[in-house]
């Protein structure tokens, strides 16, 4: 099958009603292009049931993956295993072109996996700024000696007839077996047709896996559809030695559907070779996320907090969504006056911020030894 064999049937798109398009409309006229948006309340309808603390874990979707490529002897090899991971995570999406809920400060989300071997690994996002909107992630896996760790600062700008998500922060995924470090940046989401025509999601920009102890490094475009011609959804990446810059593989497709990769190297050797599937979200897997329910959750991690809004949204139930949501938002603002009059200053729970001006966890110097390891996190 050829990489555009699935564009089509891939797209991400929503069609509002009037009533909603005109809220949108209201919201809209107040707005100015290039205005940074994330002080500005959405309409409910546009929310995702979730909050983006929990969204985060879209990425660790296929951690499997990751299982796979660290016990690769060979680097290269190893690498490649990292970018199907890294371009995995990327077909997870609500219905309907959405946003999840803003988390407040402090607001946590916890998970683990339970993997068919009968390994885990464990996950913590947590909201440690609110203005800017910065949230910082952790993830372990003691058995296999990986960790994720990493802080994103969306950054929303209106565009006219768009609304774009900057993905700025950083991310790294270390395999302890090799002592590497995977470093991960992010490309932007765009919602596109928020004034007129359907909306549609987008991923645009380009992105980067660097590993400095192998030599490797991968940049991929994620191609935006034009006015007139083009496609959604596709993607165009290199595979790349850091040193001399030389070309070993190429990586397209649908970063919705089937991406596929081509070995540079034999290509030219043998003079003809057709690219081989790398990804086939159709095919694969999603390991769930075990999530405790929302009673034994302690206030302020995210299923709990939400629990109200998300059962209004799930039951349609829009005016009780807009009640519940706006109680959060009104109890975070008051938080923040009480802390502004005590000249308290918040302190992360899960988190700290170093002198490199990224949040790293607090949990440091894990044992190599699984189960004290477990016993650490």
């Amino acid at each position: 099958m050829s990489a555009n064999a699935k564009n089509d049937c891939s797209v991400v798109e929503e069609e509002l009603d009037e009533e909603p398009r005109s809220i949108i409309l209201s919201m809209i006229s107040q707005l100015r292009k290039d205005m940074d948006l994330s002080r500005i309340t959405f309409p409910t309808f546009v929310l995702e049931p979730r909050s983006f603390t929990e969204r985060v874990t879209d990425f660790m979707s296929h951690p499997d993956f990751l299982i796979q490529a660290s016990v690769c002897e060979d680097p290269v090899q190893r690498f490649i295993g990292v970018v199907k991971y890294y371009m995995s995570g990327w077909h997870i999406h609500p219905k309907g072109v959405k946003k999840p809920y803003n988390p407040v400060l402090g607001e946590f989300f916890r998970s683990r996996c339970v993997f068919d071997d009968g390994t885990s690994a464990f996950f913590v996002s947590e909201q440690v700024s609110h203005h800017p909107p910065i949230t910082a992630m952790f993830y372990h896996s003691p058995e296999h000696h990986i960790a994720i760790e990493g802080d994103l600062r969306p950054k929303s700008r209106f565009f006219g007839n768009s609304v774009g998500m900057l993905l700025e922060g950083y991310a790294k995924v270390h395999f302890g077996r090799w002592n590497e470090n995977y470093q991960v940046t992010y490309p932007n989401m765009y919602a596109r047709g928020i004034l007129f025509g359907k909306m549609v999601l987008e991923l645009g920009e380009t992105s980067t896996v660097t590993c400095v102890e192998s030599d490797l490094a991968f940049d991929v475009e994620f191609k935006t559809k034009g006015l007139i011609w083009g496609t959604y959804n596709q993607i165009a990446g290199k595979i790349r030695r850091i040193s001399t810059r030389e070309v070993l593989y190429e990586i397209s497709g649908n970063w919705q559907t089937q991406i596929f990769i081509l070995d540079v190297r034999e290509k030219k050797r043998v003079g003809s070779l057709e690219p081989t599937v790398l990804f086939d979200s159709a095919r694969e897997r999603v390991v769930p996320q075990l999530v405790a329910c929302a009673g034994e959750q302690e206030a302020n991690e995210s299923r709990n907090l939400w629990k109200y809004v998300t059962k209004a949204i799930v039951e349609n139930n829009l005016d009780n969504a807009t009640t519940y949501k706006s109680a959060i938002e009104e109890e975070q603002r008051e938080d923040a006056k009480r802390r502004d009059a005590a000249k308290d200053r918040f302190v992360p729970r899960f988190f700290q911020l170093e002198t490199d001006g990224n949040y790293h966890p607090k949990l440091q110097d894990i044992a190599e030894d699984p189960v004290k390891a477990k016993e650490d996190i």
